[in-house]
């Protein structure tokens, strides 16, 4: 870390600001070997939170030995032998379970200290790692999903996004950010990265023929979410890994670091304004970028790309696969991965709404691939709301959470499938289980927040109904309706939100554009006489 990062820091440092002055977290790799060998009740307190560092949480209860791990995949790209790896450990150490996370990462559970150094060697032998996919520090790189296969990209950023892992991978200068620092690269223009939340995302721009990046700084959900801003420059693809070392470096100096919840890149942008933080990142690069250009955009559908879709490599396709609320077991994916490879070059591709992608599937491969019977169960053209749906953990496996999400999430999306059969119009349902919006509920057409309320002395689960979220050209987060629904009566609240769009939409109308047109009064209006009907 440099030393204007350290003389940053504030005399009042919260707990784990003292703690990475102790000792940095990527340090911590030879006491994990260490307490590999001691056992769990060996781990020192601090080292818990030092652990994020290399993509390792505690489960719950924390009372346990047992660990939840996040393993990285830059841009979502799986290669067959890494699919393979990835679905073994699985079995062989996390009972099975493997979900794909909204950072196109995979999340392990019921890990145990005593496997790590072997889970490490594993995916080390396969070119994977899970270093930095949690702590204060760079993220997964995300990128679109089909980043060098689809024809609509202005063109391909997979070597960029390979090349920002390897910069950031184990390097010490940036292993003490003030917060994580989530990146998005992305030339499609659809913007299927979901630049707007990320705290930095390169987005594609035209200036005359020329194809580049427009730069957006400063996105981030949690509990106070903001919209990245665009810095106004136009940026050549060969300017892109020095402007991103740029904007990391500028956070690590820059950043605030009192407050774990005032910490993220977004409150910095939020004070400075983009103006400041360019002429900071020109200050540091010691370059002046060109001014304007035009961002290349069109209609965003949530990243979501069921089916067969013709690659831009002539005879091929990739084919988009459901996997509900991204959990899947080790054995699934072996079953992919073997899919993946008969049927086409043995790539998978993760995306950010939690499903998969088989790509490089020849023209005569793709009856036999959609006729397998995996494919029965993973479609490629899933029920509209189940095909929707994400979820975060939930209670079920995270500390933070204070709700059960996944199979609450699947329950109410099967219910809407099968009262609104064949319904005509995607809706996005996400759903959340605390504030840290890891199933970025503020994104969705109708979100859902888990929370708590009291009832005949006891808690019960219940959730708060916000509507009208979406990204692309005109971004926005999504606002409450309804507030503290019971969670046995959530898919309820829902089913009447759907029919009050479905009896007074307009011709064409998209749900986003229902739910910024009317009334919140009018939803919950149409809730109350929903839940009087059932009373």
């Amino acid at each position: 870390m440099s030393k204007r990062g350290r003389a940053n820091l504030a005399t009042t440092l919260n707990k784990e600001e003292q703690l990475k002055i102790d000792k940095d977290g990527l340090d911590v790799l030879a006491d994990i070997h260490r307490y590999a060998q001691e056992g769990f009740a060996a781990i020192d307190p601090g080292d818990f939170i030092r652990f994020k560092w290399y993509g390792i949480y505690q489960q719950k209860p924390k009372t346990d030995p047992y660990f939840m791990m996040r393993v990285k995949i830059p841009g979502g790209m799986l290669n067959y032998e890494q699919a393979v790896t990835v679905a073994q450990l699985a079995n062989d150490f996390g009972r099975g379970l493997a979900d794909v996370t909204t950072r196109q990462a995979i999340q392990y559970h019921w890990l145990q200290i005593e496997h790590m150094p072997e889970i490490f060697d594993r995916l080390a032998k396969v070119g994977m790692s899970p270093i930095q996919a949690c702590g204060d520090v760079v993220r997964n790189v995300i990128s679109s999903p089909v980043a060098g296969l689809d024809a609509q990209e202005l063109f391909d950023v997979r070597d960029l996004v390979l090349q920002v892992e390897q910069l950031f991978l184990s390097n010490k200068e940036f292993s003490n950010l003030p917060r994580k620092f989530k990146i998005s690269i992305a030339a499609d223009p659809r913007d299927l990265g979901h630049p707007e939340i990320n705290d930095l995302a390169l987005v594609p721009a035209l200036l005359g023929d020329e194809a580049g990046y427009h730069v957006l700084v400063g996105g981030g959900l949690s509990a106070k979410p903001f919209l990245a801003k665009n810095l106004g420059i136009f940026l050549r693809q060969e300017e892109a890994l020095d402007v991103i070392k740029a904007v990391v470096t500028i956070f690590r100096d820059h950043g605030y670091r009192e407050k774990r919840s005032h910490a993220r890149v977004k409150f910095l942008m939020a004070d400075w304004g983009p103006e400041k933080f360019l002429e900071h990142v020109e200050a540091v690069t010691g370059k002046t970028y060109t001014r304007g250009g035009v961002r290349q955009t069109t209609e965003w559908n949530g990243a979501y790309l069921y089916g067969v879709h013709p690659q831009k490599q002539a005879g091929l396709n990739f084919v988009g696969l459901s996997l509900p609320v991204g959990r899947i077991s080790g054995d699934i994916l072996l079953e992919l991965a073997r899919l993946a490879k008969k049927y086409g070059n043995g790539d998978l591709r993760t995306t950010n709404t939690q499903n998969i992608i088989i790509p490089n599937v020849a023209d005569e491969n793709v009856e036999a691939l959609l006729a397998e019977p995996l494919l029965q169960t993973f479609t490629a053209k899933p029920n509209t709301f189940i095909g929707h749906a994400v979820s975060c953990t939930g209670n079920e496996f995270c500390n933070l959470a204070l709700v059960e999400t996944k199979e609450r999430m699947k329950s109410i999306a099967n219910y809407l499938d099968e009262t609104f059969p064949n319904f005509d119009t995607p809706i996005r349902l996400h759903v959340n289980g605390c504030p840290n919006s890891c199933g970025q509920q503020q994104i969705a057409d109708i979100g859902l927040a888990g929370a708590l309320v009291r009832i005949d002395g006891k808690m019960q689960d219940a959730f708060d109904i916000s509507i009208g979220g979406g990204l692309g050209a005109d971004a926005k987060f999504n606002r409450k309706v309804v507030l503290k629904v019971k969670g046995d009566e959530v898919q309820f609240a829902i089913e009447a939100i759907v029919r009050y769009y479905e009896q007074n939409r307009e011709a064409g109308e998209s749900f986003r554009s229902f739910a910024n047109r009317v009334e919140d009064d009018a939803v919950k209006a149409a809730v109350a006489a929903a839940q009087q009907a059932r009373a």
